[in-house]
This record gives C-alpha cells, sequence and structure tokens, in this order.
C-alpha cells in the first residue's frame, strides 16, 4: 500500500506506484487529495473523512483519494477499505528531503509510521532536493528495499527512513541515525494591506555538523541514507535516574 503528503497526484507517488507496481502482486493507494506537507501525525477528529475512488492511466492499483491527512489515510485504508493487509506500507516519494529531525513534523514519515503501528513493515522515501530533476532513482531504490523488506521483514514498529540524492547513480548506501536538521530565517515578516503583520514560515537549512554517522552527511556526500526508526521515544537513562529521586508525594 502506498501514501504520501503531497497530495494523490504528486510526480512523486506516480513514480513510487509504477515501480511498485512491476514487482506486487496488488498494490493500492490511499493517499490525501491535496498536499498535507509538514502535517506530522495528525487525525481528523471533528470533520467527516471522505474518500473517493480513482485511478491511474498505465497502473494497475486499486486508488482512494481522501479528504484528510496522511495519517487519516492510512488508518483509514488499513481498517476500512482495504480487502485485506498489505504486505508492506510505503509513503512518499516526497518532494524534499525528510532528514534529522524533520522527520518528527513529516507527513511522510508520519504515514508510514501507521503501518509500523499497525505492524506492517514500512518504509518512508524522500528524494534530497526539494526541486528534484528526476524521481525514478528514488523509485528504483525504494522498489529494490521493498523487495528486501518483503523477504527479510522488519522488527515490529520499525520504518525505514530513506532519503536518496537527486540523481542518484553513485551505487553508495549508508545505515544512518538521525542528525539535527536547523534553518536560518524561518519565519518572514510581512504586512498585509491593512498594515498588520502576519509571518510566513520558510527558511533555509543550515548546514549541518559532519559527522560520518549521520543521515544529513549521507546525503551530503550523493548516498542513500536508510535510518531505522522506532517512536519509542523513552528515554530510559532519565527514567532510570528519576526512580532514584525523592518525590513521593
Amino acid at each position: 500500500m502506498i501514501s504520501n503528503d503531497d497530495g494523490i497526484w504528486a510526480p512523486g507517488l506516480l513514480a513510487l506506484a509504477r515501480a511498485i507496481a512491476e514487482i506486487a502482486d496488488k498494490l493500492w493507494i490511499c493517499a490525501p487529495d491535496r498536499e498535507r506537507s509538514a502535517i506530522s501525525h495528525a487525525l481528523t477528529m471533528g470533520l467527516p473523512l471522505r474518500a473517493e475512488k480513482t485511478a491511474f492511466r498505465g497502473i494497475e492499483a486499486e486508488a482512494w483519494s481522501v479528504s484528510g491527512t496522511p495519517s487519516d489515510c492510512v488508518k483509514l485504508a488499513l481498517e476500512e477499505l482495504l480487502p485485506e493487509r498489505p504486505d508492506i506500507v510505503l509513503s512518499g516519494i516526497n518532494r524534499g528531503p525528510n532528514l534529522g529531525t524533520d522527520v518528527i513534523y513529516s507527513g511522510t514519515v508520519a504515514a508510514a509510521a501507521e503501518g509500523a503501528f499497525a505492524g506492517i513493515p514500512a518504509i518512508a522515501v524522500s528524494t534530497g532536493s526539494y526541486d528534484p530533476s528526476d524521481y525514478e532513482p528514488a523509485a528504483r531504490v525504494a522498489a529494490k528495499l521493498a523487495s528486501q523488506v518483503a523477504t527479510r521483514g522488519l522488527p515490529e514498529g520499525v520504518v525505514l527512513n530513506v532519503n536518496v540524492p537527486d540523481g542518484f547513480n553513485s551505487g553508495k548506501v549508508a545505515v544512518t541515525r538521525l542528525g539535527v536538521q536547523r534553518y536560518n530565517n524561518i519565519f518572514e515578516r510581512r504586512v498585509d494591506p491593512r498594515g498588520r503583520p502576519y509571518y510566513w514560515l520558510s527558511g533555509d537549512p543550515d548546514t549541518p555538523p559532519s559527522d560520518d554517522g549521520l543521515d544529513t552527511e549521507a546525503i551530503r556526500t550523493g548516498a542513500v541514507s536508510i535510518t531505522p526508526l522506532r517512536f519509542d521515544a523513552t528515554c530510559r537513562r532519565t527514567a532510570d535516574m528519576l526512580k532514584e529521586w525523592d518525590i513521593r508525594l
């Protein structure tokens, strides 16, 4: 099953669907009806969700366009729309990287995580450029990884977060850990016609520290970055420390 956060007609999703359709016995697509980038794990609680059947020319798949978030799409698909449980959930191909702490905000990663939460192996795939020249290299990487995951499996609850450099052809692959992605001038202040200020989220990625083990460094050096993510955010060292405190009430 494929989802994304760039919307069901995004070129990255179409490239991924074509690549996966060549290796899958069945393919389902359930994605937002419009772009839902940086919406993280948000769910629609106070409004109805609408799922419209759609079709992709040249791709044999059962597909739905959903009036919700990426997490909505995967949950709705797994619990209501799909006739059977998929072997793997893929999300992407995102336009632009999902590196370091950006995975917290990413709708692409959140869609894959919903699959992992349901006990299904999951992969999130992104390009290393916000203006990719071609989604096909990332699609090839995704298909190769999907085949490996289908054969070998993943530990329950794990998402593979994959970032592919634009125009990737070096063959270099790095298994990485999350870096820290920071931005410069993240808010642009503007004034509306009535003289009232407002703020537009923007900014450019800062150059991260160089470290061979980080996902940000792998992309910088032209390698595919594969980071296994688990969403248990418990800091066990701090938990052990807190047990030693006198916090009796």
